[in-house]
């Protein structure tokens, strides 16, 4: 008869840097029906983008960057304070979803009353306010300003300088102020979405100089 050596058997390691399977329940199925219900009927800028395409893309970058059901939660309904009932709806946003999402939320809300303050004014405020703003909130605005910068770089380059008369700032302001985020968000550790951010940043300043010499040119 043959020697048959018994060998342990044991589990694959998991591999260096594989996360823990996130779970989505019935919480973020609440969520998601929240803010379509809340944003019914609003667009992108200057487009006939239903306004929850955004809130799908920035929950889905949360995701990606490993964020859990909450911060996806949060994502989902980072506009719905500002854009759909200001300060009452937060507190809805805490009874129905809890203390950790209304935090990040609030944390991402550039104005909560009507009409808001100027333009310039809210963007440097919101900019002072995420320097003590907790990880948490800074990777849903993060990812926030990452689908919006992919979104005016993907009309800039079908546009060209139409596209900064959708913003309040103009194409300077509107610079500036993604420029200056970038910066404040590279001060944290680096991850997924601001290191995706930092270069959509810098892929539109490049272009905007290309087009900038193309316009010189002739």
């Amino acid at each position: 008869m043959k020697n048959i050596s018994m060998r342990k058997t044991t589990k694959p390691r998991r591999e260096r840097g594989t996360r823990k399977a996130i779970k989505l329940g019935p919480r973020f199925l609440r969520a998601f029906s929240f803010a379509a219900e809340k944003h019914q009927g609003q667009t992108r800028k200057a487009s006939t983008i239903p306004y929850l395409a955004h809130l799908m893309g920035v929950a889905s970058l949360v995701l990606e960057a490993g964020g859990d059901e909450d911060l996806a939660i949060a994502a989902l309904l980072h506009d719905v304070v500002e854009d759909c009932g200001g300060a009452p709806m937060l507190k809805e946003i805490r009874r129905r979803f809890g203390n950790r999402v209304a935090k990040v939320v609030d944390g991402c809300t550039d104005a909560d009353t009507y009409p808001k303050p100027p333009w310039r004014e809210r963007k440097e405020e919101y900019i002072r306010h995420l320097t003590k703003a907790d990880a948490d909130t800074r990777l849903v605005s993060a990812a926030d300003k990452l689908n919006n910068v992919r979104s005016i770089l993907s009309d800039y380059r079908e546009l060209g300088e139409f596209v900064w008369s959708r913003f309040h700032g103009g194409r300077e302001g509107t610079l500036w102020y993604y420029r200056t985020l970038r910066d404040e968000f590279l001060r944290s550790r680096p991850n997924r979405v601001t290191r995706q951010f930092d270069l959509a940043v810098k892929e539109l300043d490049s272009l905007v100089v290309e087009r900038g010499a193309m316009s010189d040119e002739r």
